[in-house]
């Protein structure tokens, strides 16, 4: 493919790297420019919870490429560089240095930030968030000098930070508005499991709470006060309660924005020229039949690739099942597919539930809608052929670990 086309790619992260991949493997020699603000290079971000944040996982391991491998495939990466505006009209990304870069295609993976809490005390010193590779290293700094951490909010990077926190040897104590753990997510069933692996771990959770206060002596986070007047000494704290999709620019061009950039199944916005993906990217999705939106790295990783080939002009619909992954001590999940809240009937297990070496099934009208395996390896591309056939599968089957998970669904 020769062009003269300029494609640019705002966000730095790992999507914004995959995309740029993609588009260098599908052909498209044309200028290619990728727009970081950070002053990294796109890096990877489970590991900023897990491994890396625990120190098992080396600097270098959490890049999405090696540095040189953007001058060798000949995309301009940008980092640092922070975009101020777009020009639909005029086809520019406006920079804050002034200076604008003009494209023919435009793809947003923008990502989303870190949601903050506005009590008192919340700009002290030692309260801290976790999103960048600087969040991480800066935690893993604090860990290994504090004695009490308090974290607000039990959804995966609580958890997962939770975890790391134990093993260094630091006191955890978790504050949730909910009765349990990822109970939005995983429902109560699991939920519970969530709760007595951390429990059994030392983390003290206290549930049904919301936080009011942060403590403070001179500036410094000293602990936290919650509803009913209890307070929690603390070291620091660390605020995990959710993010938000960075749809700012978007809704400043005038692109349609509804939890998320709105796109379509090919990652289109309502601007042929722009597109997003990632994070960001609430997206058609042709299975549920509806808009998803998606936090997870196995998004960031293969989404930008269908909205490379969109890109290039390529028919193109973006079906993958949601999938995402946990470890936290010694328990190793991983779960696909998608459920709201409210949305199934039941949930059924495979296995060794108080081991933790199962898989659970959430059924809706005794179809299943996702599946969750818990130490249990080499079963996703099984659990995916059961929710895609849409089959009525006995819950009998379903928990009878004699039945093959291939057998489940003939000629799966």
């Amino acid at each position: 493919m020769v062009t003269s086309d300029t494609f640019v790619i705002v966000g730095g992260g790992l999507a914004g790297a995959k995309a740029a991949e993609a588009l260098r493997n599908l052909g498209f020699d044309g200028r290619l420019i990728l727009l970081g603000g950070e002053h990294h290079a796109p890096y990877e971000r489970p590991p900023l919870s897990k491994e890396y944040l625990q120190g098992k996982t080396p600097r270098e391991k959490v890049f999405a490429h090696a540095h040189h491998w953007y001058a060798e495939h000949g995309v301009d990466l940008r980092s640092g560089q922070f975009v101020t505006g777009l020009d639909r009209a005029a086809h520019g990304v406006h920079l804050a240095d002034g200076s604008v870069v003009g494209y023919d295609r435009l793809l947003l993976t923008t990502g989303a930030s870190p949601r903050e809490l506005r009590v008192p005390g919340a700009d002290a010193a030692g309260v801290r968030y976790l999103r960048t590779l600087d969040d991480s290293e800066a935690l893993r700094a604090t860990l290994a000098t504090i004695e009490r951490l308090v974290v607000i909010g039990a959804g995966w990077i609580g958890l997962e930070v939770a975890a790391a926190t134990r093993l260094a040897g630091v006191e955890v104590t978790v504050v949730e508005t909910a009765e349990l753990p990822l109970l939005r997510v995983l429902g109560p069933e699991v939920a519970q499991i969530f709760a007595d692996l951390h429990v059994e771990h030392g983390v003290d959770f206290r549930f049904n709470a919301s936080l009011v206060e942060i403590l403070n002596e001179n500036g410094l986070a000293t602990g936290v006060r919650l509803n009913d007047g209890t307070t929690i000494a603390a070291d620091a704290v660390l605020v995990a309660v959710g993010a938000a999709p960075n749809v700012q620019l978007a809704a400043a061009a005038g692109l349609h924005v509804d939890n998320g950039i709105v796109v379509d199944a090919a990652l289109r916005t309502n601007d042929p020229d722009i597109f997003a993906a990632g994070d960001v990217a609430n997206a058609f999705h042709p299975f549920f039949d509806r808009q998803i939106r998606v936090e997870h790295w196995a998004n960031a990783r293969q989404q930008p690739k269908a909205a490379a080939a969109s890109m290039l002009g390529k028919d193109v619909s973006y079906a993958e099942l949601p999938y995402f992954y946990t470890d936290q001590y010694d328990l190793g999940m991983e779960y696909v597919g998608f459920v709201d809240p409210g949305e199934y009937d039941r949930v059924i297990f495979r296995g060794d539930v108080a081991g933790r070496e199962f898989i659970g099934f959430w059924l809706s009208n005794d179809r299943v809608i996702a599946g969750m395996n818990v130490n249990v390896w080499d079963v996703v591309e099984p659990i995916k052929a059961i929710i895609r056939s849409r089959l009525a599968i006995p819950a009998s089957q379903l928990a009878d670990v004699g039945v093959a998970l291939a057998d489940l669904v003939p000629n799966s």
